[in-house]
């Protein structure tokens, strides 16, 4: 009889970024509701914001990895409480760039803050070299996404 084939989920790294990643988030985005009245999707995009100023919405999908749908819902969500403004692009009258308010900043480092913390929290379990191996580790591993996600078998 043939075995059957099973994933060992505490040695397969996809599962165990996927499930570090999912639980980050989730996590993180009670938090973010309850305090700053915003998800984590809005924190994405905030963040993205204070990181390059005015970008089109599609920049933002390509650098986070968020689908144009959530980024857009996420995107109506802040401008309408006046945290994210829209301006015609300068090059292309098509096209529209997002920056962030004044009130858009004062949330985005207020979030900060807490983003940071919960940072701490996560790696304080890593000496500082362990740390910097798994930032350049992660880093190269997000290089390699595309090039994984090329295959078809």
């Amino acid at each position: 009889m043939k075995k059957k084939k099973k994933l060992d989920l505490e040695r397969y790294a996809p599962a165990l970024l996927a499930f570090i990643a999912n639980k980050l988030s989730s996590g993180a985005s009670q938090v973010y509701r309850e305090h700053f009245d915003v998800g984590i999707v809005e924190w994405r995009v905030l963040s993205m914001l204070a990181v390059e100023n005015h970008i089109p919405a599609q920049r933002i999908c390509q650098v986070v990895g968020l689908d144009k749908s959530a980024v857009s819902k996420s995107v109506q969500v802040l401008q309408s409480a006046g945290y994210v403004q829209a301006q015609v692009d300068a090059v292309d009258a098509r096209r529209y760039t997002l920056s962030l308010t004044a009130e858009g900043q004062h949330l985005h480092d207020q979030i900060f803050d807490v983003a940071k913390e919960r940072e701490r929290r996560l790696l304080q379990t890593l000496t500082p070299e362990e740390v910097e191996s798994l930032i350049d580790m992660l880093n190269r591993l997000h290089k390699q996404v595309d090039h994984v996600n090329a295959y078809r078998p």
